[in-house]
């Protein structure tokens, strides 16, 4: 396509930071632009609710709006199973509704609240009855990850070395360390997110736009167009250039 192509860091139940985001977007001319979501929509902070039906709005209405799949996102699609599924890349003694994961902040902004000593089946059945199937089947339908002409957009990474249609959906929600040391350039602009960082930094061969926003931090939006890459701000855009690596 021809035009920018627009990118959100992760939201982890920010509505109000998306929704300035999406107005940045527009005033900057792109309304009928491409936006890409980099996943993590839900968990930690205090509308995941929200920010899924407004994503669902958006696309109803014809935005051309692609959201990608973010390890979080899964693990709430993996709960509201018939038989809740744990992610076993979770660390020995984690697990969605760990005060550090950020579940117990998705269920509470649909109502869901238990007392102590309640089994992981009873809160299945509270989930399932105040979250809409709408909400359900928009996690299913996740992207886990757009190619673009040189831009790579997915979650968390790729294994460096693997071809595209190779790569594992695990690397590609929760990749970290095998992505970030790795300096070779790969075939596209990897776009990012997964590992936060104090501000959206741009490494030469990848893009960090996870900026924070699951822990108060502001949400990053990056405009890729004509080759070059902007931090879209409060001030318009501002160059994004390589500034090293980690």
């Amino acid at each position: 396509m021809t035009g920018p192509i627009y990118a959100i860091g992760d939201i982890h139940g920010q509505l109000g930071m998306l929704e300035l985001a999406l107005a940045r977007i527009e005033l900057d001319g792109g309304a009928d632009a491409r936006v890409v979501f980099l996943g993590d929509y839900v968990d930690r902070g205090p509308d995941s609710a929200g920010v899924i039906s407004r994503l669902i709005k958006g696309i109803e209405a014809g935005r051309d709006w692609i959201c990608l799949k973010g390890n979080h996102d899964r693990m709430f699609e993996w709960f509201m199973l018939p038989e809740p599924r744990h992610d076993p890349h979770l660390l020995i003694g984690y697990h969605w509704f760990h005060e550090k994961i950020g579940g117990v902040e998705t269920m509470a902004s649909y109502g869901v609240t238990w007392p102590e000593l309640t089994r992981l089946y009873q809160l299945r059945a509270l989930a399932g009855q105040a979250v809409p199937q709408s909400h359900v089947e928009f996690l299913q339908s996740l992207k886990i990850y757009h190619q673009e002409g040189d831009l790579l957009f997915v979650h968390a990474g790729i294994r460096p070395g693997v071809p595209l249609a190779e790569q594992s959906e695990d690397d590609l929600l929760w990749i970290r360390k095998e992505f970030h040391i790795d300096p070779v350039k790969h075939p596209w602009l990897v776009v990012h997110g997964h590992t936060p960082v104090k501000v959206a930094m741009h490494y030469g061969n990848r893009v960090n736009l996870d900026s924070g926003a699951g822990y108060g931090k502001p949400l990053s939006v990056a405009v890729f167009e004509e080759g070059t890459c902007y931090l879209l701000t409060a001030e318009g855009r501002q160059p994004l250039r390589p500034s090293g690596s980690i």
